[in-house]
């Protein structure tokens, strides 16, 4: 129906075969059934109008009709389109007449230009005087043909306004436009109706099977057009198929999967992705309660759905399909769990071709998008690989691999991030050789393990953290919640992207975190120029089995230092005083990658999900006779 030659007499007829009443119409309401014999067609057709009959409604209006209205007369003089709620039902040639704005719409529309109106809105607010009014039978409603607004192809877009509703008018480019979209919702009023079976469902659903084989085969980009098509006509499965490429191509977005959600098959692939946004408290008003009722409501048990509700909420739950690719997805999870985002998406990507359907209307693993390390791997352009990469046994093409998101090194601590400002400060401990479970016993406070993944975008658990352990804490202590994770040269680290200020009690936790090897401390502060000139630090300290072996701290042109600092790491090299702070900044780190291999995992640590722990103090207690005070300053960002 979209091509350049529209067959008007075959696109009213199938329309016409079609028709059935809505299951909530009364008989007597039945066009056809008419006392006054208006019709004697059962359906919404009418006889066409003869030439002479439209060429004298052109007289008559001054104007000649647009080409697919004038077209549509011609096979039948008027349609009764009442399943739109809006418009029941439009005039033939001899009933349609100039609106003339009998509401007065134009002054309210013209009051709402302000100085610089798109062109859309000054069409819209000169549509009223100058549209054709074309119903005869409405809800307070009216469709206008706006003969100011036209294309290039002479057609006059179509504007349905709804009296009722106090909305702006719906725009359709041309009558041809609106009616096709009118078939549609005949079509979608009437897709669950028993026996409502005809030429165009048979061809609509044959689509919906064409693209499930199709987003099997990785050639999803084909899916899509005809999913979004058979949605229009109300098709079921349509939906919940073009939600899963929908969700995979924005995999932030939340999506609906109706009925799908409760189907013992799909369940534990469906319902966690449904549980994430309530999860977040994202559900207002009604929260929880609303969420699970909607559950209840589709057939998922209310205890099924407040288990996978409270897993969900607090980290626990784990995406675990069964099989090789479920295999696979557990080796990915414990790369992602300690920062590894750029191997655990390659462990998925070579196993997708494994991962089978468990059901006919599951076509991709959306179940990885609720799961705690692994769902925020998942960004739009992975979720594109993955609806390109064959899968469920089907084959194909496996597409081009997408770029890895993490950069070598360190050097990105200087650059903005979306989550990170180039000018932040951090404080890492990173020690050689030793899982990062084992962090929490070196250098954690009394008691301290590791938390559930906590989401690093937004630093709330940062805040929160370090006010919890201020609360129990001496004034002079300096705790720091710290995420944890492992660098892609084995070392595991603990970092902090929010230090308090490095003060004069400094206390390195290198020593404490080298009980089995290596520890390297790094702190970095930036210059505060607001603060009284407070210069820029940064620190660097190494030890091994317990032992300090060597450290410096730069302030401004100030620099402190202890033990056989290498050659490649001498400060005064690195930290030159005609350089700006950042491009000695970016010397230290480079040389601090190079010479000992430290790295960090960007993706992980600015919009991944990591382990936590608070530490012991990085600063010592007051000697006697000395004194302190602080000061705190907490900064929010919007």
């Amino acid at each position: 129906m979209n091509g350049a030659i529209f067959d008007w007499h075959d696109f009213l007829g199938r329309w016409q075969e079609e028709w059935v009443p809505r299951a909530d119409e009364e008989p007597d309401d039945e066009p056809g059934n008419e006392p006054d014999g208006e019709s004697s067609l059962v359906g919404p057709a009418r006889p066409g109008a003869g030439e002479a009959a439209i060429a004298a409604a052109e007289r008559r209006l001054g104007q000649r009709l647009p080409p697919s209205y004038r077209e549509f007369l011609a096979a039948s003089d008027g349609w009764r389109v009442e399943q739109t709620a809006a418009i029941y039902e439009l005039g033939g040639a001899a009933d349609i007449d100039w609106f003339h704005d009998p509401h007065g719409m134009t002054p309210l529309y013209e009051e709402g230009l302000g100085d610089d109106p798109r062109e859309e809105e000054v069409l819209l607010a000169g549509m009223w005087r100058r549209a054709l009014r074309l119903e005869t039978e409405s809800d307070m409603s009216s469709a206008l043909l706006d003969p100011g607004d036209r294309g290039e192809d002479g057609e006059w877009a179509l504007y349905v306004y709804k009296g009722w509703s106090g909305e702006y008018p719906d725009r359709y480019p041309s009558f041809r436009a609106y009616m096709e979209a009118m078939y549609r919702g005949f079509h979608g009023d009437r897709a669950g109706m028993p026996g409502f079976v005809n030429a165009t469902t048979r061809a609509q659903d044959a689509h919906v099977e064409e693209a499930r084989l199709l987003a099997l085969r990785g050639r999803y980009e084909e899916a899509l057009p005809l999913l979004e098509d058979a949605l229009s006509f109300g098709r079921p499965h349509s939906a919940t198929l073009l939600n899963q490429l929908r969700q995979l191509t924005a995999p932030q977005t939340a999506r609906d999967f109706g009925f799908l959600v409760a189907e013992p098959s799909c369940l534990h692939e469906i319902l966690p992705v449904q549980a994430v946004e309530p999860a977040r408290g994202a559900w207002r008003p009604g929260g929880d309660d609303h969420w699970l009722g909607m559950m209840a409501a589709r057939g998922v048990p209310r205890e099924t759905a407040e288990a996978v509700l409270g897993a969900v909420r607090d980290g626990t739950h784990r995406y675990a399909p069964p099989g090789p690719w479920g295999r696979a997805v557990a080796e990915a999870r414990e790369a992602a769990r300690w920062g590894a985002t750029d191997a655990a998406w390659r462990v998925l990507r070579a196993a997708l071709p494994l991962w089978e359907a468990p059901g006919p209307s599951l076509i991709a693993p959306i179940g990885l998008l609720a799961d705690p390390f692994l769902g925020s791997l998942i960004t739009p352009e992975r979720g594109r690989e993955i609806l390109a990469t064959p899968r469920g046994g089907e084959q194909g093409t496996a597409p081009d691999p997408v770029p890895d998101l993490d950069p070598p090194g360190l050097a990105w601590l200087t650059e903005s991030d979306p989550y990170r400002q180039a000018g932040d400060g951090y404080r890492c401990v990173w020690a050689e050789g030793i899982d990062p479970a084992r962090l929490p016993g070196l250098i954690g406070e009394e008691g301290a393990t590791l938390s559930a993944p906590m989401d690093q975008r937004w630093g709330r658990w940062r805040r929160a953290s370090a006010a919890e352990a201020q609360e129990h804490a001496e004034p002079w202590e300096d705790r720091a919640p710290v995420a944890v994770g492992r660098t892609a040269g084995g070392w595991a680290f603990a970092f902090d992207s929010d230090p308090h200020h490095m003060g004069e009690r400094f206390v390195s936790p290198a020593p404490a975190a080298s009980a089995s090897g290596r520890a390297v401390v790094v702190w970095h502060e930036p210059g505060r120029p607001s603060l009284g000139d407070r210069p820029a630090t940064f620190h660097l300290s190494v030890a091994e089995q317990g032992e300090e072996l060597y450290a410096f701290t730069v302030r401004g042109t100030e620099i402190q230092r202890s033990g056989a600092i290498p050659e490649a790491l001498d400060p005064v090299r690195l930290f030159l005083p005609d350089a700006t702070e950042r491009d000695n900044e970016l010397r230290a780190l480079g040389a601090l990658h190079t010479e000992l291999g430290l790295s960090l995992p960007r993706f992980a640590l600015t919009r991944g999900r990591l382990s936590t722990f608070t530490t012991r103090s990085w600063s010592r207690a007051p000697r006697e006779g000395e004194s302190y005070a602080y000061i705190r300053f907490v900064r929010h960002r919007s």
